[in-house]
């Protein structure tokens, strides 16, 4: 839907120390020297901003209002005149800082200004604060454009003034399909098993790394109370459990566990804080596609360097036979007073999966097949 032209290739980047080997040590005496630099070198980035051929002014006749339309949503714009037979003079933007002159030419042309852009009002704010001299501004604060959710054409173009077409209906036919568990994961046996011990103390307490575990927030589990970032789980289980609330569950997957884990494990362990931490082991990265874990093998030892307690070190099956079970362990660690760790580990259905299709593909071929 778009010209696009293929360059030839360029060579890579050689690798190369920085000139200036202080460049990245913050101590404040350099940090001051550098952020002089930084603001001496402003006038340059403008004055690249002003000539650069990714920002433009295009003239329009139609001087009532004039639009400044930044990154996709010159597209949008664009996309309410087909023809490019856009009236309105327009300040595209797609590198900044804010090319000024072109902002304050389109200010002092038009009788009142339309700020396009995706996400938080900055331009809109910004624009307001140095050219806001009594000519109106609109945009996401007006509510000309919705203060939330994602710029489309319709959007634009109801922005623009125009008369949008009547949505379609989407028939009831269609079932909703919100997003869930895979089929067979072994992260359902896990909560499932979660939900019947927390039954004895309600919701509330059952906080969350990133991950597709993070699912388990929606029907018909709803297991999880919070997903911040990677590695808040066990940080966040702590605060709470430290704040008197009991239990205090944290839920991270294993690679997760390995990425940003495990610093607050050991806070939890040093503080001795009253925390029960599930790793998740599906044995892969399985929401970014399956890459391998570096957890793979060493969650235990992992937890046992850091100071958790080898009796409290629990390793279980998420299988439905096993679901008594499973519930007995989970319900002694959360009732432990101290830092326990359980770990349900099953190999990941996507994986186990993609495993048993390439070994019966070899298998095939072997004979001959």
């Amino acid at each position: 839907r778009a010209g696009v032209v293929r360059k030839p290739s360029r060579e890579q980047n050689k690798v190369g120390l920085p000139k200036n080997l202080r460049q990245f040590v913050l101590l404040p005496g350099i940090a001051r020297k550098q952020y002089k630099m930084l603001v001496d070198n402003q006038p340059a980035f403008l004055k690249e901003s002003e000539e650069s051929v990714f920002n433009a002014y295009l003239p329009g006749k139609d001087k009532t209002m004039g639009v400044i339309a930044c990154g996709l949503a010159f597209n949008y714009l664009m996309e309410n005149f087909p023809e490019r037979d856009i009236n309105y003079p327009v300040v595209k933007v797609q590198q900044y800082p804010l090319p000024e002159k072109h902002i304050r030419r389109l200010y002092e042309e038009c009788d009142s200004i339309l700020v396009l852009e995706d996400g938080y009002p900055i331009v809109e704010e910004m624009v307001k604060g140095f050219l806001n001299l009594g000519k109106p501004i609109k945009g996401r604060l007006d509510g000309t454009i919705p203060r939330t959710g994602e710029l489309n054409p319709n959007i634009v173009g109801a922005g623009l003034g125009f008369v949008q077409d009547e949505t379609l209906d989407i028939p009831s036919l269609v079932a909703a399909r919100p997003p869930s568990l895979c089929k067979g994961c072994s992260h359902i046996d896990s909560f499932t098993a979660l939900n019947e011990v927390l039954e004895m103390y309600g919701r509330g307490r059952v906080f969350s790394d990133i991950g597709c575990y993070t699912l388990s927030a929606l029907p018909p589990y709803e297991s999880i109370n919070s997903c911040v970032d990677m590695g808040a789980s066990i940080t966040m289980a702590k605060g709470a459990a430290d704040a008197g609330l009991v239990p205090a569950i944290a839920v991270i997957g294993d690679s997760t566990f390995t990425h940003s884990g495990m610093t607050g494990l050991l806070d939890a362990v040093n503080d001795k804080s009253n925390i029960t931490v599930i790793i998740l082991d599906n044995s892969t990265t399985g929401m970014t596609g399956g890459q391998p874990s570096s957890a793979l093998g060493k969650i235990e030892d992992i937890c046992k360097g850091l100071g958790v307690e080898e009796d409290h070190i629990r390793v279980l099956k998420p299988l439905r036979k096993h679901h008594e079970e499973n519930v007995q362990i989970m319900k002694e660690e959360v009732e432990y007073n101290g830092v326990s760790v359980v770990i349900p580990r099953r190999e990941c259905i996507q994986t186990l999966n993609k495993r048993m299709r390439d070994k019966f593909k070899e298998k095939a071929k072997a004979a001959g097949k």
